[in-house]
């Protein structure tokens, strides 16, 4: 009996969120181009969840997100444009899922190696393009395993970029976040935290959890997104982290291939004019929304 309601309460969220869904389709208006192919149903329930299912208010926030890549353009960026920047393996997308299936994304703040905070941004905006385009099917969020080795208050991120990588991340891909994980930062990180968790929506700020290798419940939390043989010794688990630039550099050159066909590039090498409806994307990945 428990299970029949609880089946049919469920059907009843759903059919309600179908309805904000629709509503704040109509209130966007007539789409064209790339920003009626990223506005799919899945991306509008994104927009509608990161702002408590308010139709003006997720409104404002993809408008804001249709102008920003409108100029921005994250589906054209290349890795060949950004490559500089990954040759430490600073970030990259990790060769296995957490338990979900999720994408992963491995951050290693002390790997920096550049000065151009607009090229850091940049970069970490392609590999998030990335880790959507190879999300498999019926999952919409990526995790993020986040490594301290060699931070120091010398490299220390500037609050700029740190903000600037909030906003991007908050802002124009809510709720593709499910969870990002602080390895073991040195003591020195809590000032920079204080500072940084400003800048994070509540939503957000749940998301980020904060494991040290001998606190139990830390880790156990982090055992339970992953499986500890996937995971790197860096992680606490028993993988080998190893980063092949060359290697790394292959894959994102394939990947480019597969995301041009996501966004009809292949047809249309010089991108959608404003006016042109984009065509249905191939079944190779859901496009980044």
């Amino acid at each position: 009996m428990f299970r029949r309601w609880n089946n049919s309460h469920h059907e009843k969220d759903s059919d309600e969120q179908q309805e904000k869904v629709t509503e704040l389709k109509a209130a966007l208006g007539p789409l064209s181009g790339r920003g009626l192919q990223y506005c799919s149903d899945a991306c509008l329930k994104r927009y509608l969840e990161a702002r408590s299912w308010n139709v003006d208010k997720a409104k404002k926030m993809l408008e804001e997100t249709l102008r920003w890549r409108s100029t921005y353009k994250p589906e054209e960026i290349r890795w060949h444009e950004v490559a500089v920047e990954g040759e430490t393996g600073k970030v990259f997308r990790a060769n296995f899922h957490d338990r979900h299936g999720r994408t992963v994304l491995i951050l290693r703040p002390g790997k920096q190696n550049t000065t151009s905070i607009d090229n850091q941004i940049r970069h970490l905006v392609y590999l998030i393009e990335n880790a959507i385009l190879n999300l498999p099917e019926g999952q919409e969020q990526m995790a993020w395993l986040i490594d301290f080795t060699g931070w120091s208050i010398t490299n220390n991120v500037p609050i700029k970029s740190a903000k600037d990588t909030v906003n991007v991340l908050q802002n124009h891909y809510p709720e593709r976040l499910a969870v990002a994980f602080l390895y073991s930062p040195p003591r020195i990180f809590e000032a920079f935290w204080k500072i940084v968790k400003f800048f994070l929506d509540p939503k957000t700020f749940q998301k980020v959890k904060f494991v040290y290798p001998k606190n139990k419940d830390s880790v156990e939390l982090m055992r339970s997104y992953f499986d500890v043989d996937n995971l790197p010794t860096e992680f606490g688990g028993k993988a080998t982290l190893q980063y092949d630039h060359e290697e790394f550099s292959r894959q994102m050159a394939q990947d480019d291939v597969k995301a041009a066909k996501v966004w009809g590039f292949d047809k249309h090498p010089n991108g959608f004019t404003g006016a042109e409806v984009a065509p249905e994307p191939e079944t190779l990945a859901s496009p980044a929304s």
